[in-house]
């Protein structure tokens, strides 16, 4: 999983380096879908519960599971794009979120502490704490900052499937829920939004957008916790 996440990383970045003004969300996916089997891996989304594609792309309001489609990438549209790869066996996950062009303002604001909520997530994500804990820290940070927790929607187990329990949710209490263990590989993945928590889906079936259509944010890392530690296993 250590050799699969460095992979996603590295795919991740290319992707991202592609989004610009002027093009297609799909061509994004057939992107990733092309490195992720020059990398002899295979896609972790395609064909799951029937979804359409290798990577999710969700725009602006849009939070998760955008279906790629042939919409053009506008300048100051904020742009995330969430990817599983399965490789030897094995599963591992990531999302990041970026604006296309120039982004100013709260839009940017809400990028950049969606991405912090996530490095505290992180840093509380250690043997002898619980998922409570990093719920907790993730949810504070987001309140702090003036932004809402989306609800119904959170990271998870991952290894030989790409879902698997616990639930690894973005708000909790300290010292409740299961204790982080050694062994344990999990996603945690925070998503605010400028607006409320609430949100509906889009009418094709599969994007989770905000209620008010407000925008959204959204990162993700796969970490392992180790004897010597715990270990993001999907970044550069």
């Amino acid at each position: 999983m250590r050799e699969g996440g460095e992979i996603l990383a590295e795919i991740m970045e290319s992707v991202k380096e592609k989004a610009l003004p002027g093009v297609s969300t799909l061509s994004l996916n057939d992107y990733a879908e092309k490195l992720i089997f020059q990398k002899k891996g295979k896609p972790s989304f395609k064909g799951y519960n029937n979804f359409p594609a290798a990577l999710c792309v969700s725009i602006n309001e849009t939070i998760v599971h955008g279906i790629p489609s042939s919409y053009l990438l506008r300048e100051g549209d904020i742009v995330s794009l969430d990817l599983g790869f399965f490789y030897k066996g094995f599963h591992t996950d990531m999302a990041v979120t970026f604006p296309v062009g120039k982004v100013e303002g709260e839009p940017l604001r809400l990028i950049r502490e969606t991405k912090k909520a996530l490095k505290r997530g992180i840093k509380k994500s250690v043997e002898g704490n619980t998922l409570g804990d990093v719920g907790n820290t993730i949810s504070r940070h987001a309140q702090k900052a003036g932004f809402s927790v989306i609800e119904g929607l959170c990271g998870h187990g991952i290894g030989k499937d790409v879902h698997e329990e616990p639930q690894v949710l973005n708000e909790g209490k300290r010292g409740k829920g299961i204790k982080i263990q050694k062994g344990m590989v999990f996603c945690i993945e925070p998503m605010l939004s400028l607006g409320g928590e609430k949100i509906k889906k889009e009418k094709d079936g599969e994007a989770i957008r905000t209620y008010d259509d407000s925008l959204s944010s959204h990162f993700e890392h796969t970490l392992a916790i180790t004897e010597k530690g715990t270990v993001v296993l999907t970044k550069l």
